[in-house]
Formats: structure tokens, sequence, C-alpha cells
């Protein structure tokens, strides 16, 4: 039986170990491109559905406009994206991808998929995996 009072038997921190390693893996892939992991999943996201409001954005990605807002400026200010208030509803802004966005795109998500590869993580195991985290993600957001 498992001792769950010890750290290397917690899930939390078996977690929280692998998102620091996908984080820095990422993060070193994506510094030559110059954007940071949130804004390659701000990017995934546009990839996605381009011209989403911030609000929509910030849902999809589960981050707040605090954390959001600045990080949309930094990205327009270095031509990954433009914000334009919506035709229909001033109120609302839409984030829009720009050409260098386009273009890079099947850079970033070659040299990406190159690095996964290179973790030799199976298909299987990578589907796998994703179900697994999404299952154990909707249990605990029931218990929220």
């Amino acid at each position: 039986m498992l001792d769950f009072l010890t750290l290397e038997n917690q899930l939390c921190f078996a977690i929280y170990e692998t998102n620091s390693q996908f984080t820095k893996l990422y993060s070193n892939v994506l510094h030559p491109f110059g954007i940071t992991y949130p804004q390659y999943l701000v990017l995934l996201a546009l990839w996605e559905r381009n011209g989403m409001t911030v609000k929509e954005l910030g849902e999809r990605l589960k981050l707040g406009t605090g954390t959001l807002t600045p990080m949309i400026k930094r990205m327009e200010t270095n031509g990954w994206v433009r914000k334009e208030r919506a035709a229909n509803d001033e109120r609302k802004v839409c984030i829009f991808l720009e050409a260098k966005a386009l273009d890079e795109k099947h850079a970033i998500t070659e040299v990406i998929a190159k690095e996964v590869l290179a973790c030799n993580i199976e298909l299987a195991e990578y589907e796998a995996l994703l179900q697994q985290l999404k299952a154990l993600q909707g249990k605990l957001s029931t218990g929220l």
C-alpha cells in the first residue's frame, strides 16, 4: 500500500513536476521564435478559430483578463496578433492572427512535434495520457 504522506506519492506533485518539464521543453523550443509557452497556447487557440473575442479566448485558455490582456499586447507589439473592435458590438475586442503567425505556424508546430517525439512518447501513449488527464480534470472540476 502506498504511503500517501510522502512527496513522491503525491499525484499533485507528479503533475506539478511534469508540468514544469513540459513548460521547460516548450519554452526552449519556442524561444527562437520569440514566443513564450502561454503565447503559444494563444496561437494554438487562434489557429483553431481566428477572431475570438478576448473573453472567448480567456474562457478557452482558462486565463483571466489580467493575465491575457498584457500577453496579447506583447504579442501585438511583436507582430503575432492584432486587436479589433467587433463591428456589431464595440465593447467586444476580437483577436486576429497576423501574417507572421500564419507564416510561422508550420515551423512552430513541426519543431514542437519533433521535440515531443524525441521524448519517446508513442502516439497511443500520448492519446491514453490525454484521455486520462481529461477524465481527471472532469473529476476534479466536479469537486470544486
